[in-house]
């Protein structure tokens, strides 16, 4: 099998609402992966971080049936960033690993790659034709994050800022969506996108 004709990395910090995006792009029949539950993957047990994660992080982190407890662990790298930058040295490369096997194994001409730490963790350089940023002010990303995660403004905050700066994003950014208006405004800029990817597709298809 071929690799896809393009591969659309789409990222945006925690709250600017990528999930929104996705489902509309789903409703065209966009072919997403899902780099977090790639990341659920390779920190099962018998995955290829599951051994390293849990000599970093102790055996307090592993529940009686085997599996890493997320929310534990959660606690303690989001507390710190450092913990929390040992933890995606060991996960990332994994990631990336496996995100390339999956990549090489589809057989749908678009592949969109979700990823919060797309850029962060180098795999929209070797992996991506283009990158996608959804960004929303930081007052919805907070309202979200309370609403939606049912977090207090302090731990949406604190979430918040161990993520580099959607301005960073933004400068690496192919295309970039703004969540901070209606939905119909949001549904717009997908349309407009989707749109220009398919006549991009077409393109290629034809050289």
């Amino acid at each position: 099998m071929s690799k896809p004709a393009i591969v659309v990395g789409i990222t945006g910090n925690i709250g600017t609402g990528k999930s929104t995006v996705l489902e509309m792009l789903r409703h065209y029949g966009a072919f997403i992966i899902d780099a977090d539950k790639v990341a659920h993957e390779v920190m099962a047990p018998g995955g290829a971080a599951y051994e390293r994660v849990v000599k970093a992080f102790g055996a307090d982190i592993v529940q009686d049936d085997g599996q890493i407890d997320r929310k534990r662990l959660g606690e303690i790298v989001f507390a710190n960033p450092d913990q929390l930058s040992r933890l995606e040295q060991i996960v990332h490369p994994a990631v990336f690993t496996r995100l390339s096997q999956l990549l090489d194994m589809a057989e749908e001409k678009v592949v969109f790659i979700e990823a919060i730490k797309l850029l962060e963790a180098g795999m929209s350089i070797t992996l991506c034709d283009q990158v996608w940023v959804v960004t929303a002010p930081i007052a919805q990303q907070i309202e979200r994050l309370m609403r939606t995660r049912n977090m207090s403004r302090e731990e949406a905050e604190a979430r918040m800022a161990l993520q580099s700066p959607q301005s960073l994003k933004v400068s690496q950014a192919d295309l970039v969506i703004h969540n901070d208006g209606s939905l119909a405004d949001l549904q717009a800029q997908v349309d407009a996108a989707w749109q220009r990817l398919q006549a991009e597709l077409s393109a290629r298809q034809t050289t």
